[in-house]
């Protein structure tokens, strides 16, 4: 006779990451516009009322989204300034820019990000969270020391990388491909 374990039953917060961690693949395949509670709630295998009763609506559900995203980014940030061979504020944003790489060659935090850009034009509160987002990047990068032009030309060659990746450019080689992608590390 088997014996049977007590079923144990999810707290909140272990559906609200299953939920957070499901709808991530599900924005990143079809977006904010595209992408319904719904479909996430099948997805994470629970009802979609109790999709709502972790995330009011769609729209806090993507900016929970968005939010656990820019997370990701920064403690990539810190471990690679942690692991840096120097403090030099160039040797430490070289570091950084390399994390920064390896991080957007998971698609789904790169469409993320994609999807959130195109989303903050039209939705306030999509947008508000971006800021955010890029807001505390921008503050931890500052913090390296590097200048404003620095620091500027860090988060520029990031959304190039974006670019870069996003379209495929490493599998065309061309004149254009190839200005593009110059100096550029992606995986």
């Amino acid at each position: 006779m088997k014996s049977e374990r007590p079923r144990q039953l999810s707290t909140a917060e272990e559906r609200r990451e299953t939920v957070l961690r499901t709808a991530i693949g599900a924005f990143a395949a079809r977006g904010y516009w595209g992408t319904t509670t719904s479909e996430v709630a099948k997805a994470a295998g629970i009802s979609q009322a109790y999709v709502y009763r972790l995330f009011p609506n769609k729209e806090l559900l993507f900016t929970a989204v968005v939010e656990h995203c820019f997370v990701q980014v920064r403690a990539g940030l810190e471990r690679a300034a942690a692991d840096a061979e120097g403090s030099a504020p160039e040797v430490v944003l070289k570091a950084m820019g390399d994390a920064y790489a390896r991080l957007i060659s998971d698609n789904d935090l790169m469409l993320i990000q994609l999807h959130a850009q195109a989303a903050a034009v039209s939705e306030p509160a999509v947008r508000e969270a971006v800021r955010r987002g890029y807001a505390r990047l921008v503050e931890y990068v500052r913090a390296s020391g590097g200048t404003r032009a620095q620091v500027q030309e860090f988060f520029a060659r990031g959304m190039l990388c974006h670019l870069i990746v996003s379209m495929g450019a490493d599998e065309v080689d061309a004149p254009w491909t190839r200005t593009l992608a110059a100096g550029i590390r992606h995986y």
